[in-house]
């Protein structure tokens, strides 16, 4: 770990990933409350849910353009173009101009130029660290998404509370500028690049630098067709698309849950019980990747299984007991399996995929995880709409329970050793 504090690269990297979480976690949390302010409908927030999440289905399109495109221009030139976006809400407000619809029309785009960046910095990471330290880059990549999550979801409730939703987004620009400076000087050396020397001292210099390609490369329509299939080809028949299956399942409750929990805090206290909700989930999360680290000595199969089981039993539990200190914190230990299950799997991944074709890959994995989160989001705002917010929480449990029994039941997945005994990504 300490040589990984030492990799002037990487805490670029790394701060970078913080910054930029920490700004689209605010916007999110103003954004979703915001529509349930305007409108004081859950339906309304699952659409807003929806059209926020679905960019993440079409992530997939970007990873070919990841591997192709100089790493650090992708990062810098999306926090720039967010920072920008982000302020129309502001300055709409500013003009009494603000309604519900330039909400929903501000955000999917913000969204969508989001797509890209997790991609880049997965691609980025294992070309400056070494193959041993990616476990535990991955557990500090996971803290900075999960701890800015948590941090700023709690903040960001009691911002809404205290000043408004409108203040967060002209924080978020700000956030953004931040990011933007930050991985404006971080170097990224070429796909293929396996050296101590370059992966520290990498500098800005270098063709390499910016994290392009060390040869010119063909960007004719039918070549990204070509990169593009060649992502989705190298996934088929994997555990890992295996996994992925169970994911959209829980995914599925996950965005129904997200989009109705504006009208479930406002029952039991308002803004504020939106933040602690909210950060929470996140902690839990948080957490999980901590400690990700830690068990990958353990079978990750029966890790997989077990937690998922243990998560269904506190999510059932944290909507039963519905008192906002209980709730809150068995929320938080039921998202604690799978903040360890996404560091392991994000590790895996990433030491058994080329370095040539990780960025593809890494978007195929994200749109395909991810896409069943906006469909979760926008049935879990009609239901609550007609019924209420509790229902879809109930959901969620089923959701957990039912990734546990889909884990046991595929051999393939109930048998996976520990990830350091893992050499192929294929389906046996």
């Amino acid at each position: 770990m300490r040589e990984l504090l030492r990799n002037g690269s990487f805490m670029r990297l790394f701060c970078g990933r913080l910054v930029t979480n920490a700004g689209d976690s605010l916007y999110y949390i103003a954004a979703m409350w915001l529509v349930y302010q305007l409108t004081g409908s859950a339906a309304f927030t699952g659409v807003a849910g929806f059209l926020t999440t679905a960019p993440s289905a079409i992530q997939f399109l970007f990873g070919p353009l990841v591997d192709r495109t100089p790493l650090r221009r992708v990062l810098v030139g999306t926090q720039l173009a967010q920072g920008i976006l982000v302020l129309v809400i502001p300055i709409a407000a500013a003009l009494d101009a603000l309604s519900v619809w330039v909400v929903l029309t501000v955000m999917p785009l913000l969204s969508l130029l989001n797509q890209p960046v997790y991609p880049a910095e997965s691609a980025a990471l294992p070309r400056i660290v070494e193959r041993e330290e990616l476990v535990e880059g991955n557990s500090l990549f996971a803290l900075a998404y999960q701890g800015a999550d948590a941090a700023f979801n709690a903040v960001g409730g009691l911002l809404v509370a205290a000043l408004g939703a409108v203040t967060l987004f002209l924080v978020n620009s700000l956030t953004f500028g931040i990011a933007t400076l930050l991985f404006a000087t971080l170097s990224i050396p070429a796909a293929g690049t396996d050296n101590d020397e370059t992966k520290q001292t990498a500098t800005a210099s270098e063709t390499a630098a910016d994290g392009g390609r060390p040869t010119a490369a063909n960007d004719s329509p039918a070549s990204y067709l070509a990169d593009l299939q060649e992502g989705i080809e190298f996934l088929r028949g994997t555990i890992v698309a295996k996994l992925l299956v169970g994911a959209a399942v829980v995914n599925f409750s996950i965005g129904g849950v997200m989009a109705v929990l504006p009208a479930y805090a406002d029952v039991l206290g308002g803004a504020s019980a939106y933040g602690l909700l909210t950060a929470a989930i996140g902690t839990g999360m948080l957490i999980g990747a901590l400690v990700g680290s830690a068990v990958r000595r353990f079978p990750f199969g029966r890790v997989v299984a077990l937690g998922m089981a243990g998560s269904a039993m506190l999510w059932v539990g944290a909507v039963a007991v519905n008192w906002l200190p209980a709730s809150a914190l068995l929320f938080a230990l039921a998202l604690v399996p799978a903040g360890v299950t996404n560091v392991l799997v994000i590790s895996l991944v990433q030491a058994l995929v080329p370095d040539g074709l990780l960025g593809r890959v890494t978007a195929v994995l994200g749109s395909a995880s991810a896409a069943m989160t906006p469909v979760g989001a926008l049935v879990g705002g009609a239901v609550a709409g007609a019924t209420s917010a509790t229902l879809v929480l109930w959901a969620a449990g089923a959701s957990f329970a039912l990734l546990a029994l889909y884990v046991f039941a595929v051999p393939s997945l109930r048998r996976l050793p520990e990830i350091s005994e893992v050499s192929t990504l294929t389906a046996k």
